[in-house]
Formats: structure tokens, C-alpha cells, sequence
């Protein structure tokens, strides 16, 4: 591997003014986040449906029915399924991005998830089901890791937060859409498939859209001269140097002398090593906190919705309103992602959203409900976008992904469990239950990222790991 010509590209990148030809990069890999961020939301919004059509039946879950505690049927057995499919796919297929490429497991990861998905959207009986669901799991889990690495080694330093904040306005914008087909479609049946089913089903179709747009995508020219491919690098730096020289009509500035990154083994193991062990603990212990209160919350909107005293019926169109609102924190967050520093950004989102769900679990009335709701959101998608952003700067090009993806499974395996953990207090003690859960989780990811978590706001990669 050669540090010093990554460093070299790394420059160059860094120099960069902002065009339109790296956003157009950034547009494309964020358009397959977006149907990972469908599958996630998709969760809460199918899962009345598959409730309605007897999908969560003690016969029809089978070996799952010892879940019967958990509240809404056997519907904690599916999240619980989604998120220990994506932990398991996390676990054994984010390290091949360091091996074969951004790019090449950003298309094969497209590829599993449509097929896997569309095979789920037929079973017909909830053990069959999760069991789908599962497997789905395991290979576009990985995607949303390998998104976040390539953006973070293609943009330039100054414009990395802003470039995440985008990212998720993209991603995010699928969760309205999602939440409003689920609303229209669930009640009905066509060609003798429910509603959800069809639901599922168009999530597959748009990331067969995707994999065909991927081929504008370049490999990331810094892996690639890690990877000791400098023909490559040099080849992509050159046309990216020369379209944005021509849009803008100016020449470019010399890069700044260039800073490798401090040495390391590349293996799996460094990420216990004395320079990061502190960094992968405090993010490991982050990511299973955060993720109590962000998917807590949106994969069981409606469930909280009826424990608050509103109607089955009206559960979909308020969570659907609540929804819209999933874009906006990221937007909202394009004023300072590069002006605030990045963990001041992610305690600020946790402080409002501890704040929020208390306010949550204690009203009664729909329009209140929907307003807190609303809020709750935009604080949890400005807190999402930029530890998205802060966890993938805190690692080396050579273990990136697999060091992301270590600690970022540990969200996904906190999510499968807190899924289950979330039924059971909503069950036990309802929504104010709920709501001390979130918070609890709130107060240890803000003592994470506060006490533990370096600055990075505006420095190069290599010179946060130099």
C-alpha cells in the first residue's frame, strides 16, 4: 500500500473548489442510500398491514411465537429480524470494501437487495418472512457503510459536512414517499397481493433504477492509489480536475504538500490498537445509544401513535405527516454542517431529542402529538447526518470501512434488540415507558461523543489519523 501517493490524491481532492461535478458523484451514491433508508422506514409502516392480513399469528410465526410478550402481535420478531440481518451483513461484508473497491460492493449490494426483497414480498406466513427479512439484512446492510466511506474520501474537507447533510436530505426524502404508499396501499389488494406487499415491492423495482445509474460513479481515486493502482487514480483525478476547471473557467491552485497518514498493519485488528481503541469503544458504545432513540422511535410510530389514543385508522395518514417531515432536518442542517463543529452538532440533535420524546409520552391531543412528532424527527436526522459524517473521519483509507462498519453494527445489532426491548415497555408501561428508555439512551451517547469524541470540523482525513 502506499500512503504517501494517497496522501498526494488526497491533496489534490482537499484543493478542490465546490462544482457541480463532485456533487453529481455525491448524488448518485446517495441515491442508493435511499433504498436502504425505504427498507428501514418501510418497517413501520408495513407492519399494521402484515398485522391486519395475519402475518404475525402465533401459527403463523411459529418457532417465532415465543415472542408473545412483546407487544403488537409478533410484529417486534420482523424489526427484530430487520436489524440482526443488517448487523450480520455489517459484520462479514463491510471489510470487502477495503478489499475490492467502493464502488464494486456498493453495486453488488444493490443487486442483493433487490432480489432478497422481492422474494419477501411473496411468503406467506410470518416465519418465512422474517426469515427473508434476515437475509435482505445481510447483504445491503453493508451498503449504507460502504455510502458514507465513499462520500467522505471524495468530497473535498471543507464541504465533507455539508455533503453528508445532502446525502441524508436525498436518502431521507424516500421516507415520506414510503410512508404515504403505505397509507394508499395498505387498505387494498391487486392482482392478490395486499397492499404492504406491493409496498415492498416497488422499494425493489427503484433499486433496479439505481444499478443501472451507478456506472457514473467512479472508484474512489483515494482507495485506489492506497491499493497501489496509481494508473487508475491518476486517470479519475485527472477528468474530475479538468471537468471542474472547465464548469468553473478558472485553474486550479496547487495542492497543499501532501500528509500520509500514520502507518498501521491495515488488518482488522488495528482498530484495537493504542491510536484508535478509544475511538472504536466510544463510537461502539455511541452507536448502540443513538440508534434507541432514532429507530425507536420511527420504526414504531404508529404503535406510539394508537398507545396515545389514536385510531388504527388515522395511525397511518399522522405517522405519514410525520414523515414529511424526515428531509428537513438535513436540509436544515446544510446552514451549519461545516460551521458548527461536528460533535457540537450531534449533542445538540441527542439534547432535543431526549426533550422531545418526554413531551411526546405525556401529550394526548393529535395535532400536539404531530408537532413533537415533527420535532423529535428533525432532531434525530441533524444528530443522524452528522455523526454519519464524524464516525467515518475518525479512521484511516485502509481500514475504513471495516473499521465503520464494526462500530456502526453495533446499532444495528442495539436496534434488533431495542425493537423487542421498545414493544415490551410499550406493553408494560406504555408510552412514558418508552420515552424514560429513549432518554436513558440519550444521556450515555451524549456523554460518548462529549467527554470521549476528538474535533474534526474542517481537517483533512489525514490529518485527523496523521
Amino acid at each position: 500500500m502506499s500512503a504517501v501517493d494517497a496522501a498526494r490524491i488526497a491533496a489534490r481532492l482537499d484543493r478542490l473548489p465546490p462544482s457541480l461535478v463532485i456533487w453529481r458523484i455525491v448524488l448518485l451514491a446517495s441515491l442508493g442510500g435511499v433504498f436502504e433508508f425505504y427498507d428501514l422506514f418501510m418497517t413501520g409502516y408495513v407492519t399494521p398491514g402484515m398485522i391486519k392480513s395475519g402475518m404475525f399469528s402465533p401459527a403463523s410465526i411459529a418457532g417465532l411465537s415465543g415472542l408473545k410478550d412483546i407487544a403488537v402481535s409478533g410484529a417486534g420478531s420482523f424489526v427484530f429480524c430487520t436489524f440482526a440481518g443488517l448487523w450480520a451483513g455489517v459484520i462479514l461484508f463491510a471489510q470487502m470494501a477495503d478489499w475490492w473497491g467502493r464502488r464494486t460492493v456498493f453495486t453488488w449490494s444493490l443487486i442483493w437487495y433487490l432480489g432478497c426483497t422481492a422474494i419477501m414480498a411473496f411468503q406467506r406466513n410470518g416465519e418465512m418472512l422474517c426469515i427473508w427479512r434476515f437475509i435482505a439484512g445481510l447483504g445491503f446492510g453493508v451498503q449504507l457503510v460502504t455510502i458514507d466511506t465513499y462520500i467522505c474520501e471524495i468530497i473535498p474537507k471543507h464541504e465533507r459536512g455539508r455533503a453528508f447533510s445532502i446525502n441524508q436530505f436525498i436518502t431521507f426524502c424516500i421516507v415520506p414517499v414510503v410512508a404515504l404508499l403505505a397509507w394508499l396501499l395498505t387498505p387494498f389488494t391487486a392482482c392478490g397481493l395486499e397492499g404492504w406487499r406491493w409496498v415492498i415491492l416497488l422499494g425493489s423495482s427503484g433499486a433496479l433504477a439505481v444499478w443501472v445509474l451507478r456506472a457514473g460513479m467512479p472508484e474512489s481515486p483515494r482507495w485506489l492509489a492506497l491499493h497501489g493502482q496509481m494508473p487508475a487514480a491518476e486517470a479519475i483525478m485527472a477528468r474530475i480536475e479538468a471537468a471542474v476547471a472547465r464548469e468553473l473557467r478558472i485553474t486550479l491552485a496547487p495542492p497543499a504538500p501532501p500528509t500520509p497518514e500514520a502507518d498501521g498493519s491495515g488488518h482488522f485488528w488495528e482498530l484495537f490498537s493504542p491510536r484508535y481503541i478509544e475511538r472504536t469503544l466510544m463510537l461502539s458504545l455511541f452507536n448502540m445509544a443513538q440508534v434507541i432513540g432514532f429507530y425507536g422511535f420511527a420504526a414504531w410510530v404508529p404503535a406510539l401513535l394508537i398507545a396515545r389514543g389514536v385510531t388504527l385508522t388515522h395511525s397511518l395518514p399522522y405517522s405519514f405527516i410525520i414523515a414529511i417531515a424526515n428531509p428537513f432536518g438535513p436540509l436544515l442542517g446544510t446552514l451549519f454542517a461545516d460551521r458548527l463543529e461536528r460533535k457540537l452538532q450531534i449533542i445538540l440533535g441527542l439534547v432535543f431529542m431526549a426533550i422531545f420524546m418526554a413531551e411526546f409520552s405525556l401529550a394526548t391531543r393529535p395535532p400536539m402529538l404531530i408537532l413533537l412528532g415533527v420535532l423529535f424527527t428533525l432532531s434525530a436526522n441533524v444528530m443522524s447526518y452528522a455523526y454519519h459524517s464524524y464516525q467515518v473521519e475518525l479512521y484511516p483509507t485502509r481500514i475504513r470501512a471495516r473499521a465503520v462498519g464494526f462500530v456502526y453494527s453495533w446499532s444495528r445489532i442495539a436496534a434488533a434488540f431495542a425493537g423487542l426491548a421498545i414493544g415490551y415497555f410499550l406493553h408494560a408501561g406504555g408510552v412514558p415507558a418508552v420515552a424514560v428508555f429513549i432518554a436513558v439512551a440519550m444521556v450515555v451517547a451524549i456523554v460518548m461523543i462529549g467527554v470521549f469524541g476528538p474535533h474534526t470540523g474542517g481537517r483533512a482525513l489525514e490529518h485527523i489519523n496523521h
